[in-house]
């Protein structure tokens, strides 16, 4: 089994717990986190109607929620959204949430979706889970119009934290892994998270990543100590 499959697996055994446990790790904060992306997307972007928005590693479907609830307090008239994530397990609870959802299992790097098609791509917390994470980006650029925004939220890694920042990573080293693998009976998969994350990018390097797949940084903001930065950049 190579490292996606592995990945991929972990999420399918968290499945049944995972949002139980992701609302007690978070707060309740990542909320207000999505709700930004979406409504900073929209407001770039600004058109009334869309096609396709598309959420990669969808899990259970949390951001389709969003997108479609600020979509309506907008106004915003949204044809159709689209997850895709490549864990059965999660998707299969994400069909039970959101019925009326399409959702698809598939790789990032393989999205099942003709060029050109989609307004907007959002990917939250998963784009650090992405092994080949260059040939996802270059693919969230084919399957997006010109001028189609990427929406990207994650935990970034931080060179030099601050002193919030170093109660941050305290947080996420010591607590989250026993709170998350009090939930979902599987330490080993919330002591991934931190591990993840300090082998994952900068939010320098992150923009340069997408630079080089045809991306132009539109906005960044991190939130919560840093815990959390929003990215959005647009298909140049």
């Amino acid at each position: 089994m190579d490292k996606q499959e592995k990945i991929v697996s972990m999420f399918d055994e968290i499945a049944p717990t995972y949002d139980k446990a992701n609302r007690v790790m978070s707060m309740g904060v990542d909320r207000s986190w999505r709700k930004k992306g979406c409504d900073k997307a929209f407001a770039f972007y600004d058109k009334s109607a869309l096609d396709l928005i598309v959420d990669v590693a969808c899990g259970t479907g949390d951001m389709m929620g969003y997108w479609r609830q600020r979509a309506d307090a907008k106004s915003v008239r949204v044809d159709k959204i689209l997850g895709v994530d490549p864990s059965e397990g999660m998707v299969g609870v994400g069909k039970e949430k959101f019925p009326d959802f399409e959702f698809a299992i598939s790789k990032a790097t393989e999205l099942p979706i003709a060029d050109a098609k989609a307004d907007m791509l959002s990917i939250s917390y998963g784009i650090r889970n992405v092994v080949e994470r260059q040939a996802a980006l270059e693919e969230f650029n084919r399957v997006l119009k010109p001028g189609g925004m990427v929406v990207i939220l994650e935990f970034m890694k931080n060179e030099t934290p601050s002193l919030l920042g170093k109660v941050r990573d305290a947080y996420m080293n010591k607590v989250l892994p026993k709170i998350g693998g009090f939930i979902s009976k599987n330490k080993e998969a919330y002591e991934y998270l931190p591990n993840s994350i300090e082998g994952f990018l900068t939010v320098e390097g992150m923009k340069q990543e997408l630079e080089a797949a045809g991306f132009e940084m539109l906005y960044t903001q991190s939130f919560s100590m840093d815990i959390s930065t929003l990215m959005i950049a647009r298909k140049i």
